[in-house]
């Protein structure tokens, strides 16, 4: 599977960060001009409010629609993949991430990353978590 980084520094030069990424937010992404500035922005801000050293991916296959300039816009670090298929873009959105816990949401905000801090805060615990990242968890 072959992927092209486009921004690899876009999310550091745009927040200033130079701690190390403790988690990565990996969004795959077709054509989501529609909400796809929305869930990066809404992503960033968990991360800020929550104290995380993170970072937004978003794994694009092949959108024609401005996709990658909005994604770059609002602060996430671009992933080109050409193999297409939403399983491609997800592989490759995660093997191009730079933190050591991943976290995976679709750019239709279907998924709700106000929850992310919760989901790091079990991952450091080691604890087991769902295997379906729609399944809520307990209020803390």
């Amino acid at each position: 599977m072959k992927t092209t980084l486009v921004s690899d520094s876009a999310l550091r030069e745009a927040t200033g960060e130079t701690r190390p990424v403790e988690v990565s937010v990996v969004i795959p992404c077709l054509n989501e001009a529609n909400s796809l500035a929305y869930c990066v922005d809404k992503a960033r801000k968990v991360l800020q409010e929550a104290g995380l050293s993170g970072e937004v991916v978003v794994a694009d296959n092949g959108s024609t629609d401005g996709s990658i300039e909005i994604a770059e816009e609002h602060g996430a670090r671009v992933i080109r993949v050409e193999q297409r298929g939403y399983g491609a873009a997800l592989r490759a959105g995660i093997a191009g991430a730079r933190g050591p816990f991943i976290i995976m949401g679709d750019a239709d905000d279907s998924y709700d990353f106000s929850d992310v801090p919760r989901f790091v805060e079990k991952l450091r615990e080691r604890l087991p978590l769902p295997k379906t990242s729609q399944v809520s968890l307990p209020e803390a």
